[in-house]
């Protein structure tokens, strides 16, 4: 057939017109050139895979459980698994776990089970971009809620929930991806509250929990909905920032009829996640001891790689270029002056053998143009110097200014 083009796209489903490549991963394909700086991708860094361990434990695994971890297996997850987590989380059991294949599993599932075409979704703005891209396909219309520096703002969020009546809310209470931000205690309780009044589920995702470069974590969305009663907080969290995401496990943590929906939603998707990977998994988290320390060497690097770049953006980038300082995570959140057009910027970056991610496409209103998110977690101190040495003279030459440095 000369034109599979055309033969084709009369034959897709309506739905994949919503379905678009992903700006992170557009962006990552001119970042493979030799001497290209990028902080555009929101990867662990693989010099902290705990690699010696996981390959002993695979061995031990199979040597002591080889049929097991290779057969199938039942699409909850891994008994032992689904134990440690409900531990974890108040008023759970296992029966309240489902294990997934990632995170990004976990979001589609739970918009299959949850969106109609022209369901109401309210998210953050701006709000996790892969969460988008999985709920984009069930066609849902978002509500935008603005954020001031400790997440939701509680008045458009009581605005936006009395007026819309939204089918969920989807929030990152947590070093936010992208903006960084932690949400107080306060703020927490006021959301949780709020959610409750208009009875509106929440989807809470937790994927950066570990990563406090210091402090006492503050309590989930997902325990603060069970002190008041529980049963409106759907949780989802992972190892992929505490082991490493080529294993592909996360899990999602709710009310039974809401994880009976979603076992049944994975049965089609593919039947249960690697039993090796589980298997593997629960090996590892299960002595306490090591997991701790694995976690605290990972939040020590990334405080070291994130006061590298803080250093070097106040050398570098021009006085009105405002940021969120993280006290966790992976991620710097810059806003450039009104007018400044960060996806021009990333074309002036490129040519600069630079990269970062624009903002816009973390807002589902479409805003957010003068806005963009930097990755310090899988940079060396040379990168982050030299990278944003480049990211001030592209900005500044944008600017009509003369750089620094």
């Amino acid at each position: 057939m000369e034109n599979l083009e055309s033969y084709y796209q009369s034959r897709f489903a309506a739905r994949t017109r919503r379905i678009q490549a992903s700006t992170i991963r557009e962006i990552l394909k001119l970042t493979q050139e030799p001497g290209f700086i990028s902080f555009a991708g929101g990867l662990p860094a693989a010099d902290l895979f705990p690699t010696q361990r996981i390959a002993e434990a695979t061995q031990r695994i199979l040597l002591e459980h080889g049929p097991q971890a290779l057969q199938y297996s039942t699409t909850e997850g891994y008994p032992p698994l689904r134990e440690w987590i409900a531990s974890r989380m108040p008023g759970a059991s296992p029966e309240n776990v489902q294990i997934v294949s990632g995170s990004q599993q976990g979001l589609d599932l739970f918009g299959k089970v949850f969106i109609d075409p022209g369901s109401k979704v309210l998210v953050e703005a701006p709000t996790y971009l892969g969460a988008l891209s999985a709920f984009n396909p069930y066609e849902p219309r978002y509500i935008s809620v603005s954020m001031d520096e400790e997440g939701l703002r509680l008045d458009e969020l009581e605005a936006a929930l009395e007026a819309h009546r939204p089918r969920f809310m989807y929030v990152l209470p947590t070093f936010q991806n992208p903006s960084g931000r932690l949400m107080g205690l306060e703020r927490r309780k006021a959301i949780v509250e709020l959610a409750r009044k208009y009875q509106t589920p929440i989807l809470e995702d937790d994927a950066y929990a570990e990563l406090y470069f210091s402090g006492q974590p503050l309590p989930t969305l997902y325990a603060l909905d069970q002190a008041l009663g529980g049963g409106n907080v759907v949780y989802l969290s992972t190892t992929s920032k505490t082991l490493a995401p080529g294993l592909r496990v996360a899990w999602v943590v709710g009310p039974k009829p809401v994880i009976q929906k979603i076992v049944y939603a994975k049965q089609g998707a593919d039947l249960h996640s690697p039993t090796l990977n589980q298997m593997l998994v629960y090996e590892l988290v299960r002595d306490e001891g090591w997991y701790r320390a694995q976690i605290e060497r990972i939040r020590q690097a990334y405080q070291t790689r994130c006061n590298w770049m803080l250093s070097a953006l106040q050398k570098y980038m021009p006085e009105d270029m405002g940021w969120i300082v993280p006290q966790g995570g992976m991620f710097f959140w810059l806003t450039a002056p009104e007018g400044l057009d960060s996806l021009e910027l990333l074309k002036q970056a490129i040519e600069e053998k630079m990269a970062f991610v624009p903002g816009q496409p973390f807002f589902a209103d479409g805003s957010g143009k003068n806005t963009l998110r930097l990755s310090y977690s899988s940079a060396t101190r040379e990168q982050i110097e030299e990278g944003l040495r480049r990211l001030g003279r592209a900005a500044h030459r944008m600017l009509g200014r003369a750089p620094v440095g």
